[in-house]
């Protein structure tokens, strides 16, 4: 029998596992044997090199052919196609999509072990989707400025290629234009003024994070979005948390100018309202074991704490005592942490 080729942590989860069930006899000595020596520890995350390589090839062909556009040759060529007809590049940047998603999909499921091979495909494939789109665009403005339809257009083009294709990479790059939309959506309703219905941008998108979740809850037990739910979960948190984070700093001010002569402790409220929300979603996470939520919580809790200590404190404090209380403070976190980690690790 082939043993299965675990790394480090996942060969030291199974060890616990086993022996929990063994101590607690679900499990007698022999079937924990058996199972001890049906996998390996792996000597080196051959899957991380992958994973980092093909980034890496990515951003280097990205690389080049910025280095060959720079070429004067090439400008020289760009130049005699300033004339090509933007419909003409939206057609060709679209077949290159559909080619790529077309053999990244068949790749897929011919060699399914070639995961981060076939993601850099996929990638590639929603590049061109991305350039078909804006050349589309530029084929069809009369001169509105409502490019916000584009972004609206590509939530439904990614959404499909998603589903169809069962990708959460694809599907991501919904949820981007989605936010994308939103964003300019209700710039473009304003005339691209500092308020949208009395709110600035960090508070917008405030709700739109609460309508996020919302809805990602209401379609939580649909079948067709549980391979999409976690992920979109995590965008939804991220979409609210980070908006939380900038209005507890900027307020719902409009212009960088105002903030600019208020002073930052008449903005506190909002620091509190932030602070409240990860508290609250911290302790959601831990009554109702939403490990998600939990992170999220304490992440954005403590990001609001430290965040308000330098707003507060930076400019008034003497930077000995202000990087000292700053270490004790992470020092104590670190004390608190190792305490419950140990706590668990006795009691598992």
């Amino acid at each position: 029998m082939a043993k299965l080729n675990l790394d480090k942590q996942e060969s030291e989860f199974l060890n616990k596992a086993i022996k929990h069930w063994e101590d607690e006899h679900l499990i007698d000595a022999g079937l924990a044997d058996n199972l001890r020596t049906s996998y390996e520890v792996k000597g080196f995350d051959w899957m991380r090199l992958a994973k980092y390589s093909f980034w890496i090839a990515l951003a280097c062909g990205f690389i080049a052919i910025g280095s060959l556009i720079i070429d004067d040759k090439v400008i020289n060529w760009l130049k005699g196609l300033y004339y090509t007809p933007d419909i003409a590049i939206s057609i060709i940047a679209g077949a290159a999509a559909v080619v790529l998603f077309y053999f990244g999909r068949r790749w897929e499921l011919k060699y399914p072990e070639k995961v981060f091979s076939n993601e850099a495909i996929i990638f590639t494939g929603i590049l061109f989707t991305a350039c078909c789109i804006a050349y589309l665009g530029k084929a069809l403005d009369k001169g509105s400025g409502h490019y916000s339809l584009l972004f609206l257009l590509s939530i439904f083009v990614y959404g499909v290629l998603a589903y169809r294709m069962d990708s959460r990479l694809i599907w991501l790059f919904a949820l981007v234009s989605l936010g994308s939309w939103f964003g300019t959506e209700t710039g473009y309703q304003t005339h691209w003024a500092d308020y949208f219905l009395g709110m600035n941008y960090p508070l917008r998108f405030v709700l739109f994070g609460m309508v996020c979740l919302a809805a990602i809850y209401l379609l939580k037990n649909r079948k067709w979005f549980d391979r999409f739910w976690e992920l979109t979960y995590v965008v939804g948190l991220t979409y609210l948390f980070m908006s939380l984070w900038l209005l507890s700093i900027f307020g719902n001010l409009g212009s960088i100018d105002t903030w600019w002569h208020i002073r930052q402790i008449s903005l506190f409220y909002w620091g509190i309202i932030s602070a409240l929300v990860a508290g609250g979603f911290l302790l959601y996470g831990l009554k109702s074991k939403d490990v998600i939520a939990r992170e999220f919580g304490i992440t954005f809790l403590l990001i609001s704490i430290y965040t308000k200590y330098f707003e507060y404190f930076w400019d008034n404090t003497n930077k000995t005592l202000f990087f000292a209380i700053l270490g004790l403070s992470f020092w104590l976190i670190g004390r608190r942490a190792e305490k419950i980690w140990n706590f668990r690790k006795a009691h598992s």
